[in-house]
């Protein structure tokens, strides 16, 4: 392993903040004045290293094979430098994605879904608490203006996605993935309308459950623990919206998920899809071990899409997309207030997971770990536009040519026209 050292040396010369390395052997490579220090245990995690396999790199702090110390935001500004450029993996022969469909059919069983949704959103509600802002909403905030924090950028985020869905008091109002119930209560306390939540989460579940309860909201909002493709069609929706959660379904299900969303809205309303796309058209995953990195210890089970393959899925099931949205450095930024928050709180974040009990509390620090990665690393992938964000608004065609109050053409309540969103 010794003839890597130089290759290494030279490698973090070329990086825009300066790191040190401590090897195995306990000798240190450093860059002066170094502002990050990552100490191996073994030569093979050096060799890794060498090959600018980040993902593995990341594992290996996870399992504790390397230590990390430092600023989360110098450690990421030191890895955008180890890639070699966009690492965005591609599928652009027919085999590689035949195989990578026939993964996804596999992996979105309705058992294995919920498995999946479990090991995210179940890992602890109180860890989730110290970093998300009050309401908890686990999503791409909207700082329609650059001084809004994280909390006012989520409350803008919330209302911005119910006045792209014309939600009128009454309305039946369906949120596929519902989470903690932010925009399902900000719809109904805001708006009026009659509001089901439906997720695939227990916790998120109970939690929700006892907020209509404190809020006395029974019988105007109820959440669900159920599957969206357990949702009957008999009673359609006038408004849905699904946050950050079609990217759970599974490119091999989006046709089923289109086509379940078209059967639960009423002819002429419509539907708001807002979630992570790909940055690149043909994505597999991210590659230099990342994207291996998330399937192993954050999001088993996700799948990326371009934002032309979701249209394209939208339009098939009948849809007609009408507005859509790029809100990618609004996540970034984001990220980097969750990163922020849960790097400045890691001994009560790790004192939450060790009481939390089950998978949590025995793999603690390995969860925190790889939390604290996770966050600050999607902060980069989207600055760096290897993935993105997108707000997909879409209408159900009700053939109604004439419809009164808009556009002759319409066929549905949009306006084709976008002053209602912005104006107050």
């Amino acid at each position: 392993m010794q003839h890597l050292i130089p290759k290494i040396e030279s490698q973090l010369a070329s990086l825009p903040v300066p790191i040190a390395l401590e090897l195995p052997d306990g000798r240190r490579v450093a860059q002066a004045g170094a502002r990050v220090t990552l100490a191996f245990k073994e030569w093979t995690v050096l060799a890794k290293l060498a090959a600018r396999q980040v993902g593995a790199i990341g594992e290996a702090y996870v399992e504790g094979k390397v230590q990390i110390e430092g600023a989360m935001r110098d450690l990421i500004d030191a890895t955008v430098g180890m890639l070699p450029g966009n690492p965005a993996e591609t599928d652009t022969g027919w085999w590689s994605r035949l195989q990578h469909r026939a993964k996804s059919h596999g992996s979105h069983s309705l058992r294995k879904d919920a498995a999946q949704i479990e090991f995210h959103y179940d890992v602890s509600d109180d860890f989730y608490a110290l970093w998300l802002d009050a309401r908890r909403v686990y999503s791409c905030a909207y700082f329609r203006t650059p001084e809004l924090t994280l909390a006012e950028a989520q409350e803008a985020k919330l209302d911005h996605i119910c006045k792209k869905l014309m939600l009128q008091p009454g309305e039946r109002y369906l949120d596929i993935g519902s989470g903690w119930g932010a925009l399902l209560l900000w719809a109904a306390e805001h708006y009026g309308v009659d509001a089901t939540g439906i997720t695939l989460s227990k916790n998120q579940h109970a939690y929700v459950q006892r907020l209509i309860e404190e809020k006395g909201l029974q019988g105007r909002v109820r959440v669900e623990l159920r599957d969206y493709r357990e949702l009957s069609a008999d009673q359609p929706f006038d408004k849905i919206s699904s946050v950050g959660m079609f990217e759970h379904v599974g490119a091999a299900n989006m046709p089923t998920y289109f086509r379940k969303i078209h059967s639960l809205l009423k002819p002429g309303g419509l539907v708001m899809n807002h979630g992570i796309t790909s940055g690149e058209l043909n994505y597999r995953q991210l590659g230099a071990g990342m994207g291996d990195f998330i399937e192993k210890y954050i999001f088993p089970g996700g799948e990326l899409l371009h934002v032309t393959h979701v249209l394209r899925e939208t339009a098939a099931a009948g849809l007609e997309m009408v507005d859509t949205e790029s809100l990618r450095p609004h996540y970034a930024r984001t990220l980097w207030a969750w990163s922020d928050a849960l790097e400045a709180q890691l001994d009560a974040a790790l004192e939450v997971l060790q009481r939390s009990g089950g998978r949590q509390a025995e793999n603690a620090e390995r969860v925190l770990r790889a939390y604290r990665l996770y966050l600050a690393g999607s902060a980069m992938s989207f600055e760096q536009g290897w993935i993105s964000l997108h707000q997909m608004l879409s209408t159900k065609p009700d053939g109604n040519v004439g419809r009164a109050g808009v556009l002759r053409g319409a066929q549905s309540v949009y306006p084709f026209a976008r002053d209602y969103i912005y104006n107050k």
